[in-house]
């Protein structure tokens, strides 16, 4: 028999990608494709879902060319997805009724606001998440309300709202399935994740029909097959993961107390918490990790908003460098950010602030500030984020953690892990494959056509590549962390149009 892949689609905030995995979890190929954003005001932030089809589906084909390989080789199709992104669709047609709404996208703050002091608790005991506009229900109730006649054909059932995985596994069956899983659902607040299904409550509360949503999955499982003539040969969709879910499958952080740090647009860290999905005291989310047959694994997470997004805006924004490659050498060019604090609170603050109406502020400018030392304080915001993250997860897990595992493309910047080493106080380890997002997709849909025979054999190919053992002392962290918090203080409540 000839050898066969996995190909994993990895569609993100800013580029689809797709990438061919061997059985060894090596990559054997990949192409990418970044999309247009459209930000129609500040704080909005939109996509067009069929430019996401277009470049998923083109870079899909090109892996499979770069593979070297036909159609018929792949077993099977693993997605993973930007998460909280929210799209409706003409069920008939297939054509969407409005821009893809983001996840960084702040539109639906001040009815998140609105409904806080009743309905909070509530949210939050059977989601798992916080009342906050970054969540897919709240956007899903706006275009309902703002699309002209879209409420009504919700009602008559010819809308179908999903997240991307659902666009994706739509588009890919020829419009014969709408599903999504149980990492994705999680995130929408209208998912129950003790019941593990959607909630009829929290749909009333977000004036959110039954009829519009997708049905939910098992992370791994045998969904159908691609449609006749799109790849040359008809292919199992058999796995579906959030982009941090299947990063945190991808690093084989498997057991309770395991976590680890995907530095992409955002920055996400996730810890395993087993099958009990522990309650936050600390403004951190509860999700569900996966779901292999009907049974939940779950996570405590912390999201940052802006991580890597940062470096595209010293590069898009100020032009303070020609290609995000060159920020390391920037950045390293002065022993330290001489004081300078980059707060990248370009769409509000993630945990543990939750704070939709902070802004971006740079502070401790001096007349020696240089666009080195910005570029250093860039980098090392996104150290300062996850190391508030970190505390905020031991005091819920209530216990210490022994390594972080880290992935993403900012996770290959030296400089930055040295430094998030030495702010966590906790060594931070890379794997031999940083492409641990569409790893995990390939893992969940290996899984299940049998490519991989088990869980335990996914774990035993994870192969560390490089750790970073923390060097500086606890006072001097301590002095760094309080100056961090100073600036955050400084970057909150700003915006005052509500």
């Amino acid at each position: 028999m000839p050898e066969q892949f996995i190909l994993a689609l990895d569609q993100g905030t800013t580029s689809s990608r797709a990438i061919v995995f061997d059985r060894q979890g090596q990559v054997r190929a990949r192409a990418q494709k970044e999309f247009t954003q459209h930000f129609p005001r500040p704080g909005l932030v939109e996509h067009d879902a069929n430019e996401i089809w277009g470049t998923q589906i083109g870079v899909a084909q090109e892996a499979i060319t770069r593979a070297g390989i036909r159609a018929s080789d792949v077993a099977a199709i693993g997605i993973t997805n930007q998460r909280e992104t929210t799209l409706i669709w003409d069920r008939r047609t297939g054509q969407p009724i409005h821009h893809a709404i983001v996840w960084q996208d702040r539109r639906t703050a001040p009815y998140c606001d609105e409904i806080r002091a009743a309905h909070e608790a509530t949210f939050q005991a059977r989601t798992g998440l916080v009342l906050d506009a970054y969540f897919s229900g709240t956007k899903v109730r706006w275009l309902l309300d703002h699309v002209p006649g879209a409420r009504e054909r919700a009602e008559r059932g010819e809308l179908a709202f999903g997240t991307i995985d659902s666009w994706l596994v739509y588009n890919l069956t020829g419009g014969e399935l709408h599903v999504t899983d149980a990492t994705n659902a999680s995130r929408t607040l209208l998912f129950n994740i003790h019941t593990g299904d959607w909630d009829d409550e929290l749909l009333t509360i977000l004036n959110v029909p039954r009829s519009v949503l997708p049905q939910v999955r098992n992370s791994s499982e045998v969904y159908g097959q691609t449609a006749e003539g799109l790849l040359g040969a008809r292919i199992p969709i058999a796995g579906i993961g959030g982009d941090q879910q299947a990063a945190t499958f991808g690093q084989a952080c498997l057991e309770p107390g395991m976590a680890k740090n995907t530095y992409g647009t955002g920055c996400f860290m996730l810890m395993n918490t087993g099958t009990e999905a522990v309650p936050s005291q600390n403004k951190l989310l509860t999700t569900v990790a996966w779901q292999l047959g009907g049974q939940r694994t779950y996570a405590l997470e912390g999201s940052v908003f802006i991580a890597g997004a940062v470096v595209q805006w010293l590069r898009d924004g100020l032009n303070l460098i020609r290609d995000s490659s060159e920020v390391e050498a920037l950045a390293r060019s002065v022993g330290s950010s001489e004081g300078v604090m980059l707060v990248p609170a370009f769409v509000g603050l993630g945990a543990p602030y939750w704070d939709p109406y902070a802004r971006g502020t740079l502070i401790g400018l001096t007349r020696g500030t240089t666009k080195a030392h910005v570029a250093r304080a860039a980098l090392e915001s996104v150290a300062f984020q996850s190391a508030e993250l970190l505390e905020a997860m031991q005091k819920d897990a209530g216990q210490p953690l022994r390594e972080l595992r880290v992935d993403g493309g900012a996770s290959t910047n030296d400089l930055m892990m040295q430094f998030q080493a030495d702010i966590l106080g906790v060594p931070v380890v890379r794997p031999q494959v940083t492409e641990t997002t569409a790893l995990g997709a390939a893992y969940l849909a290996g899984l299940a056509v049998g490519f991989w025979g088990s869980v335990d054999e996914i774990a035993a190919q994870w192969q560390e590549g490089k750790r970073f053992e923390p060097q500086m002392d606890v006072a001097e962290r301590e002095r760094l962390m309080r100056r961090w918090k100073k600036a955050v203080s400084r970057a909150r409540d700003w915006e005052d149009e509500r």
